[in-house]
């Protein structure tokens, strides 16, 4: 490891393995503190290693028990942490710009099976219907049980209209389900908007990519100049992206230098304030766009619109409205992913993803296992919410820093809450709210479509802002 954490790496601010990931100079800690080779373990490892070389019923290579060794040694510290081969690395940088090749899943591991967290808006997995919570045991014929995360989203990978089958356990339903997806090359607009009504805007980031602010701002400007005069900012189904990005998109609607995240870790590299300031939101000579802002998007009403697949640098975002009382936050709880990955690059184009830091709002509060609670709670649909798996349901997940009851107790998965409003809402008594449905019993819906409950409900609620501050 070399260098500073913050100065020669890449910070990520994404939900799990596959797509959506930060990249940001970073490195490792100072030499100068060090801590002294563990000669006892490493003789161990030596030693295994070595027995594999001999008796091993086939012969291994060292690369491959060394790399092995390596992915093993991440892996069991988090479910963000892991080893990056040249492909995998290749992978991360040209899927931060918006354009990869493959099916568009967010993944995770669970129990040796690759878990979906949520697929991407508008790509082959998301018109083939998988959804959040499924377990992807086979792809084609392999079966995924053994497989590591990197190899099985290396897998899904492949060339544009080259065909992949996937085999799907889901909750619920009595035998797998297979699904034959085509690969495309997955091209995520990461900005969406329109006139929802006279007066009203609507704003969708489906993800934080490298020009996702400056799209932003001049989505604001096109709406401002149809008379615009409120906003609903929707951050649903967005499992994070460029933490620059969200510090841009979070200053548009801030004061200027207004504080919109800060991290927290071992070294002093990891422990910064990020601000809506050119510096944090900036990368290179880039002209400063948020000078473009209308005026207007500093004080508008406005609504901000999440849910239990909001994650990471969505969460930064909803975070900093909220604390810094900007926007009222309607939806579910997100999903949180609190914590900062630094990618570490090594020899040969390989890389580690390592987690370094856990995010906090401005008022401190951690995101970590936690997410956001919105300030009105709005089901994903009038007949109830879809259970989702949170960060706080990922096995080895990070504890929530400012959790005392989780400093007293070791992190565990909990499998029987997975609802939005789960374990970390305030315990509801016996029969104050029934369980969440299936997903199987409620009907699908666009997000801002004209079946989307939730939209219709942050826009009575944005209605009800104005009539106060009207009356003011």
């Amino acid at each position: 490891m070399r260098g500073k954490l913050q100065q020669a790496g890449l910070v990520l601010a994404g939900v799990c393995a596959g797509v959506a990931l930060t990249l940001n100079y970073s490195a490792s800690a100072n030499k100068d503190v060090a801590a002294p080779l563990p000669v006892e373990e490493l003789r161990t490892f030596a030693e295994v290693f070595n027995a594999i070389k001999q008796g091993y019923v086939e012969p291994v290579d060292d690369k491959t028990l060394i790399t092995g060794a390596i992915s093993g040694m991440l892996s069991g510290l988090d479910p963000h942490s892991t080893y990056l081969d040249p492909d995998a690395f290749k992978e991360l940088q040209v899927g931060t710009q918006g354009e990869f090749g493959g099916l568009g899943i967010e993944v995770g591991m669970e129990d040796g099976f690759v878990k979906v967290i949520s697929p991407i808006e508008d790509t082959p997995a998301y018109r083939a219907g998988v959804r959040p919570g499924d377990l992807i045991i086979k792809l084609d014929e392999t079966p995924v049980k053994g497989m590591s995360l990197s190899d099985a989203v290396k897998r899904m990978r492949g060339k544009p209209k080259s065909q992949i089958k996937l085999t799907i356990a889901r909750k619920g339903e009595n035998k797998p389900i297979e699904l034959t997806l085509t690969r495309e090359v997955i091209q995520v607009q990461s900005v969406k908007a329109r006139m929802l009504e006279p007066g009203v805007g609507y704003v969708r980031v489906a993800q934080f990519q490298e020009n996702t602010a400056p799209n932003l701002v001049r989505e604001l400007g096109k709406l401002d100049k149809q008379g615009m005069k409120s906003l609903i900012l929707d951050l649903r189904n967005d499992p994070g992206g460029l933490l620059h990005a969200a510090v841009g998109v979070s200053g548009a609607f801030l004061a200027q230098r207004a504080l919109v995240v800060s991290t927290d870790g071992r070294t002093d590299d990891s422990r910064h304030k990020f601000f809506a300031a050119p510096e944090d939101y900036l990368r290179g000579g880039k002209d400063d766009y948020l000078k473009s802002v209308p005026a207007s998007a500093k004080s508008m009403p406005m609504v901000v619109l999440v849910n239990g697949a909001s994650a990471s640098a969505s969460e930064i975002v909803a975070g900093a409205l909220q604390d810094h009382k900007r926007a009222v936050l309607v939806g579910t709880q997100t999903f949180g992913k609190g914590s900062v990955q630094s990618i570490l690059p090594l020899t040969g184009n390989t890389a580690i993803k390592l987690t370094t830091a856990r995010y906090y709002t401005p008022s401190g509060r951690s995101i970590q296992a936690k997410g956001i609670v919105p300030d009105i709670t709005v089901d994903d649909t009038a007949n109830g919410s879809f259970q989702r798996i949170r960060e706080s349901d990922l096995e080895h997940h990070l504890i929530n820093a400012t959790d005392d009851a989780n400093k007293a107790s070791p992190a565990k998965t909990d499998k029987s809450s997975k609802a939005d409003d789960g374990k970390d809402a305030k315990p509801a008594k016996e029969g104050d709210k029934p369980a969440a449905p299936e997903p199987e019993a409620i009907a699908p819906f666009e997000i801002g479509g004209k079946n989307d409950y939730q939209l219709s409900q942050a826009l009575n609620v944005l209605k009800g802002i104005q009539i106060v501050q009207q009356n003011r």
